[in-house]
């Protein structure tokens, strides 16, 4: 009786086909490593490439300098170089004259406007007694000593600038001279011999002199004369000649 199939075929495997498929397995093994080598000794440039690779190499952006550029400098001087500043003047100083060269220089503008001795001084600096307040006090002007009556003339040229009455000075007349310069004429009797707005040159009468000032009642009759420039009063004995 035969043998099936499938016995044979495991009776084949279990002698010889061992042997066989051991073979095949090895050939395979040899082939594929064969192959294996061939390609790896295949040189590099032999080897075909798929694509052309295409490289675009864009140039690089020109420098630019980064130091700044002089500017050109001309050789030609401007006039503003060239020129040289004008030399500012120094001030000039104006000599203040002394109480003498005031004398000398005023001698003849000026004039008494009384003949009299003085009985009371000029004293803005140190203060002198006052015999009707009856204290001690600065002075702004000289007192004159005349008879009731004696007539007061102009000491200077100029205008009269006021004819008034004082409260404590009396009847009192104001002559503007040039330079800003004024003349004061107190303790006059109540008539006048100018009016304001008249023009006088040195020696015009102005009036005469009177007992209207209440504040030097106490002293003799006398004419209350007075130099003012601006607010500041002047020292007469300054202007009027020497007696």
């Amino acid at each position: 009786m035969k043998e099936p199939w499938k016995d044979r075929i495991g009776d084949f495997m279990a002698g010889k086909g061992f042997y066989i498929v051991l073979f095949l397995c090895v050939a395979a093994i040899g082939i594929s490593g064969y192959y294996l080598l061939a390609n790896l000794d295949t040189p590099s440039q032999e080897l075909e490439v798929a694509g052309k690779v295409q490289v675009t190499v864009t140039p690089p952006p020109a420098e630019h300098s980064l130091s700044p550029q002089k500017p050109a400098v001309s050789t030609r001087p401007s006039p503003q170089s060239t020129a040289r500043p004008s030399a500012t003047p120094a001030p000039t100083r104006t000599p203040v004259p002394s109480a003498a060269q005031k004398e000398t220089e005023t001698s003849t503008a000026f004039v008494w406007p009384v003949e009299g001795e003085t009985i009371h001084p000029y004293s803005v600096e140190t203060l002198v007694y006052d015999q009707t307040m009856g204290d001690w006090r600065t002075h702004e002007g000289v007192d004159l000593a005349a008879p009731v009556g004696s007539t007061v003339c102009a000491a200077a040229a100029g205008t009269v600038v006021s004819v008034h009455l004082d409260d404590l000075m009396g009847t009192t007349v104001t002559v503007e001279h040039a330079d800003g310069l004024r003349s004061v004429y107190a303790n006059l009797a109540e008539e006048t011999a100018v009016t304001e707005g008249a023009t006088v040159q040195a020696g015009d009468p102005l009036g005469s002199v009177g007992e209207s000032a209440i504040a030097e009642s106490a002293l003799a009759p006398h004419l209350h004369f007075a130099l003012w420039q601006g607010d500041a009063p002047l020292d007469p004995g300054e202007y009027l000649p020497a007696s």
